[in-house]
Parts: C-alpha cells; sequence; structure tokens
C-alpha cells in the first residue's frame, strides 16, 4: 500500500503543477499591457506555441522514459523542467521593456512549462491511479481537482501581488514551491509497478486509443477557449475591468476543482459515464451565453465562466481514467498519450486564435465557434465511453518497498 507521505506528496504536486501551469496565462493583461510587456494579441497567442510542441513531445516520451528510468524519475524531470520555466518568465521580467529580449524569454519558458507538464502530469495521474487500485476514476478525479485548485489560485495571487505593486510576486512563488517539492520528492520512494505496465506498452497503439485522444484534443480546445482567453474577452468584449476579468478567471478554475470534487463524490449517484456524457452539452449551452453576453454584464460574466468551468471539471480526468480502465497493457502511455492530445487542443486554441483576434475578430465570436466544438464532444463522449470495463485490473498496488529508488 501507498504510505501517506506518498500520496501527501502527490497531492500537494497536484496544487503546485496546478499553480505553475497558469501562471503565464494568468499574468495575460501584464503582458499585454504597453505599460509592461507590450505584446499584441498575436504574439500573446504565439508565445503558447513552444509549451504546446514541448508538452507533446514530453508526454509522448514519458512513457519510454518511465519504462526505462521510473515513474518516480519522469515526475522530478517534470518538476525541474517547470523550475527552469519559472526562472526563465523572472528573467522577462527584468527585460520587459525590451522587447526583443523579453520575447525570447517568454518562449523558452513556455516551452520549459510545457515539458514540466507534459511529464509531470501524466506520472502524477499514474501514480494516483497506482495508489487507489480500487478507486481509480475518483482518485484521479481528485488529484485533477487539486490540480485544478492551483490553476483557481495562480489568478488571486496574480492580482494579490499586482495590487502590492509586484506581479512578478507569482513567479517567485511558483519558484519557492517548486525548489520545496523537488527537495522532499527527491528522497521519496515512488513505487507503482509501472515498469512492467510500460514494458507491456511497446506493442501496436490499440485502436479505441485514437478516439480517447479525439476528446481529448476537442476539450483542449474548449478548456483553453476559457483559462487563456477569459480575461481579455471580460475587458474587450464585457468591458469588465481587470479585477473583474481575472475574478472570471479565478471563476473558472475553482469551479474546475469544485466540479471535480463534486463529480467523485456523488459517483454512488450520478455514474462517471452519466457525467462523462452530460458535460460537454451542458458546456455548449455555456458557450452560447458567454457569446451572447453584452457590455455591462459583468457579474454575469462571471458566472457563465464558473459555470463553464463546472462543465469541464470532470471530463480530462474522466478520459484519463476510462483510458487506463479499458486500454489494458497500454495504460502507462494512456495518460501522457491523452495528455499529447489535450495539449494539442490547447495549441489550437491558445495560439490559433490570436491571428483571428489581431484580424478583428471579435473574442465573442470564438466562444460561438466553441459551442459546436463542445457538442462534437458530447457525441463524441457516446463512442468513447459507450462501455465501462470491469474493475481496474492494470493499476497495480504500489510494491511494497522501502528502499529508495525509482518506480
Amino acid at each position: 500500500m501507498a504510505t501517506r507521505t506518498q500520496t501527501t506528496v502527490v497531492d500537494v504536486a497536484g496544487v503546485v503543477q496546478g499553480i505553475v501551469l497558469v501562471t503565464i496565462p494568468a499574468a495575460s493583461t501584464i503582458l499585454t499591457d504597453p505599460a509592461h510587456y507590450g505584446l499584441s494579441s498575436a504574439q500573446y497567442g504565439v508565445m503558447f506555441a513552444p509549451q504546446v510542441v514541448a508538452a507533446i513531445a514530453a508526454a509522448l516520451a514519458g512513457a519510454g522514459l518511465a519504462r526505462r528510468h521510473g515513474t518516480h524519475a519522469v515526475y522530478l524531470a517534470g518538476l525541474a523542467c517547470s523550475l527552469v520555466s519559472m526562472v526563465l518568465l523572472l528573467a522577462s521580467a527584468a527585460v520587459m521593456h525590451q522587447q526583443n529580449l523579453a520575447y525570447p524569454l517568454l518562449l523558452a519558458a513556455t516551452a520549459f512549462l510545457g515539458a514540466g507538464f507534459g511529464l509531470a502530469v501524466p506520472a502524477l495521474n499514474s501514480l494516483a491511479a497506482a495508489f487507489h487500485p480500487g478507486a481509480v476514476d475518483r482518485a484521479v478525479l481528485i488529484l485533477n481537482a487539486l490540480l485544478g485548485l492551483g490553476t483557481a489560485l495562480a489568478p488571486v495571487f496574480v492580482a494579490l501581488f499586482v495590487g502590492l505593486g509586484f506581479w512578478w510576486g507569482l513567479p517567485v512563488l511558483s519558484t519557492l514551491l517548486l525548489v520545496g517539492l523537488i527537495a522532499v520528492s527527491l528522497r521519496l520512494p515512488m513505487h507503482t509497478g509501472a515498469r512492467a505496465a510500460a514494458t507491456a506498452a511497446r506493442g501496436r497503439i490499440p485502436a479505441r486509443f485514437w478516439l480517447y485522444a479525439a476528446f481529448a484534443l476537442l476539450y483542449g480546445i474548449c478548456e483553453t477557449i476559457n483559462g487563456n482567453w477569459a480575461q481579455l474577452d471580460m475587458t474587450s468584449s464585457v468591458g469588465a475591468g481587470a479585477t473583474t476579468a481575472a475574478l472570471a478567471l479565478t471563476a473558472f478554475w475553482a469551479m474546475v476543482t469544485l466540479g471535480r470534487l463534486l463529480f467523485a463524490a456523488i459517483t454512488r449517484w450520478l455514474p462517471a459515464r452519466a457525467t462523462f456524457h452530460l458535460l460537454p452539452f451542458a458546456l455548449a449551452g455555456v458557450f452560447a451565453i458567454i457569446a451572447s453576453l453584452p457590455r455591462g454584464h459583468d457579474v454575469q460574466g462571471v458566472l457563465a465562466f464558473g459555470a463553464a468551468g463546472l462543465c469541464c471539471s470532470a471530463l480530462l480526468p474522466l478520459t484519463i481514467s476510462f483510458g487506463q480502465g479499458e486500454l489494458t497493457g497500454f495504460t502507462t502511455a494512456v495518460a501522457g498519450g491523452v495528455i499529447a492530445a489535450y495539449q494539442l487542443g490547447y495549441g489550437i486554441a491558445a495560439f490559433g486564435a490570436g491571428p483571428l483576434v489581431n484580424a478583428g475578430t471579435p473574442l465573442s465570436h470564438l466562444y460561438g465557434i466553441a459551442v459546436f466544438v463542445a457538442l462534437a464532444m458530447g457525441l463524441l463522449s457516446f463512442a468513447v465511453a459507450h462501455r465501462r470495463p470491469p474493475p481496474p485490473a492494470l493499476h497495480p498496488a504500489p510494491a511494497p518497498s522501502h528502499s529508495p529508488g525509482t518506480s
């Protein structure tokens, strides 16, 4: 059985990784403010291209790296990449008025951020599943709820530090959290039996995996339309102030977190598969509301983005846990593959929307397009989760061991 210390470290790592993941998007108003970095919408969007490429590459490579070096080593490598990202972001803050220097540093920061996400998050999902072999859906939902808690905290910290006069306090905080987490994790053995599963996954990719990947890609588009563009939509389309716009983003990520906890708690009454089918259609309705919000409706905007967070909440973790439960013999690679597809969707929404906005397309129109993406995701959910396998057999309980080492 996993020790309390092991499960606590995995949970804390989820929160920290969530904070780090949203540190850069949460500073979107700083990055696009002419008084600070002065990036255009297109520059801001393209800035996430290295993150997407690195995250996809890292997530796809993660299964092979875990097979050779263990999940623990992959997890630590992810934290190290995230730490480098925060250091580079702080370096860019020192030269933010010199865009020819600051922008390359931001591109490098997002690249390392993507690599850290692509390595650490699949590893954390695999660890959570392995530590709770009898309740995989619930364990993965809770881990991702904690990840969501971190993403919800990041905009709050940005608003706090901006109010205090030093927005860069958030990357400083993220750096300190990562250093502490790495120091604790280095001495902590995490044996999960993942090497055996990874070895079994070296064969041909199951055809049904691509359904999971397609669903994750569509989800990545939907989540990122909210996560990366909510603040700018609130300021440009709804006419809200920067504080209210930050509150809308906080509401989105907070409801992502609360929703994951809620759906984990009510699986006895609302089966995970029913949740998986219902949420995309509810999200389509919320996108329609956001797209039609008139100027001056700040409160309605905050509530709408909160509702979008609730609708997004359970979808990605359930995609991972369903895939790991069904695709036996391929479980170690499922989390990485799903995260890679999710990141591809992230890239489409993150930097694909920038040129459209620069060309004069209102952000409200992007939310109108997102309605159809959510509807497509809802239809695809019936192909992904039309059946559930027997109780998970390929989330082996952690091997009892008291010696340090990798998993």
